[in-house]
């Protein structure tokens, strides 16, 4: 019977080590995407208190101009007369991250980061789209006729980066198993 007791102990021991170390995961992934969220919302709430609207001023000359402009659209301005619908796709979104996040914690460094990157980004934007009814961007890449973008957006487009180095290094070790 003690041994039993014993092994039950065990048992239960290991599965609490687990399930903290799945719900770690899960809350660092949702605390980096806190500070996205707040470094895109800061920067935003700055350069709209400080250059306003229709306005350019150059920080880097030749490269980068900071241009306030409303897009009521998604990534490049697609979808501009769609604001309800949106705003709907990203609460959607951002309720199903949060969901798969903490469902299904993170299995890597890379997974772990484009996750954060890409709630950040998305609650950021939907913030936006939730409480003004557009998305506020102001950075301007001036060499290359690119749409002005934001914070948000730079998160969203790391998280592409670190998922496409996620599948890349999961192929490499599913290669040393055969």
């Amino acid at each position: 019977m003690r041994s039993n007791k014993s092994i039950i102990y065990i048992l239960k021991k290991s599965l609490n080590n687990k399930m903290t170390l799945i719900n770690r995961k899960s809350i660092n992934v949702i605390t980096y995407s806190f500070y996205i969220v707040l470094l895109d919302q800061v920067s935003k709430f700055l350069i709209l208190n400080t250059l306003g609207f229709e306005r350019s001023q150059n920080i880097i000359p030749n490269l980068l101009n900071f241009t306030l402009v409303k897009n009521r659209g998604a990534a490049f301005s697609l979808l501009s007369n769609s604001t309800s619908l949106l705003t709907i796709i990203s609460i959607l979104a951002s309720l199903l991250l949060i969901t798969v996040i903490i469902r299904f914690p993170p299995r890597s460094y890379w997974n772990l980061n484009g996750l954060a990157y890409l709630l950040g980004g998305t609650l950021g934007n939907g913030i936006d789209r939730l409480f003004k009814g557009y998305v506020l961007d102001f950075l301007d890449l001036v060499p290359i006729n690119f749409p002005i973008f934001n914070v948000a957006d730079i998160a969203i487009n790391i998280a592409i980066f670190c998922f496409i180095i996620d599948i890349i290094k999961t192929q490499d070790k599913s290669k040393l198993k055969y």
